[in-house]
């Protein structure tokens, strides 16, 4: 199928490597030029380097970042026809998961919402001119299925979810009248660095479980958030969802939260 990308301009933010890193790579496959936003770039992302992939260096955390990444499309390529918020997860310094509503203080719960919504709200805020200046755009937020069935583990991180998905269907309401479609992607664990990496989820919930991080990864971790199909989820299968809503041929859709998660979330 074309997906009808090719020439668009797409904002993804966390893009050095998982999902990010997937929804560049497909993007670019399907003929789109792209503005990648991350900390610091990736040996995946080094090996997409071509004259349609601008990678920038920014921490969202920074109030001014989201903007900046955003006027860096315009600059190289001349507006804006989709952005991708996807990154999100820990704060930088911050392991997960927390067990205890009593666990994050005053300071954590700040720092996952600058992370998380915030710095979506403020990229949102920078391209929807862009975009309107164009005639429209697709916006599509990432976001957890925990936003909707909350476990009593990482309340910040849930809550500030659950705040994207509101953010979403208020901001579809309000524009896609004037040609922007908001959609929200909500995943289940992906075998991503924030399980995989050194002290990351599979590590924390090996040392409470008495078991090791493989194990976490390929049986304990789907049997606790009783997956149905029994592994974690793959980044490409990701990113292959955020290609299509970002695609004219989800011309009819918006205000819409799409579930990549494995079977995590049970609700009708």
């Amino acid at each position: 199928m074309d997906l009808q990308l090719s020439g668009r301009v797409a904002v993804v933010t966390g893009a050095s490597k998982g999902v990010g890193l997937a929804v560049v790579r497909t993007l670019l496959a399907e003929g789109a030029r792209v503005v990648a936003a991350s900390r610091k770039t990736s040996p995946g992302l080094d090996d997409l380097a071509g004259s349609d992939l601008v990678h920038v260096p920014a921490d969202l955390m920074d109030p001014d970042a989201p903007a900046q990444v955003v006027a860096r499309a315009e600059a190289e390529f001349g507006g804006l026809d989709i952005l991708v918020n996807n990154a999100g997860g820990p704060p930088p310094g911050v392991s997960l998961p927390r067990f205890s509503f009593m666990a994050p203080t005053d300071d954590d719960w700040r720092r996952m919402f600058e992370f998380n919504l915030f710095s979506a709200v403020r990229a949102v805020r920078a391209a929807i001119p862009l975009m309107l200046a164009r005639g429209g755009g697709s916006i599509v937020n990432v976001s957890s299925g925990v936003a909707r069935q909350p476990a009593p583990m990482n309340v910040d991180y849930n809550a500030a979810k659950a705040g994207l998905n509101t953010l979403t269907q208020t901001l579809s309401e309000e524009y896609a009248p004037q040609g922007i479609r908001v959609n929200t992607v909500s995943l289940g664990p992906v075998r991503t660095a924030w399980w995989t990496e050194e002290g990351g989820a599979a590590d924390i919930i090996a040392a409470q479980a008495g078991t090791d991080r493989d194990s976490v990864m390929d049986t304990v971790a789907p049997q606790m958030m009783n997956l149905t199909t029994g592994r974690l989820v793959d980044p490409q299968e990701v990113a292959d969802v955020i290609a299509l809503l970002a695609s004219p041929r989800s011309a009819s859709t918006t205000g819409a939260d799409f579930a990549v998660d494995a079977g995590f979330s049970k609700a009708v």
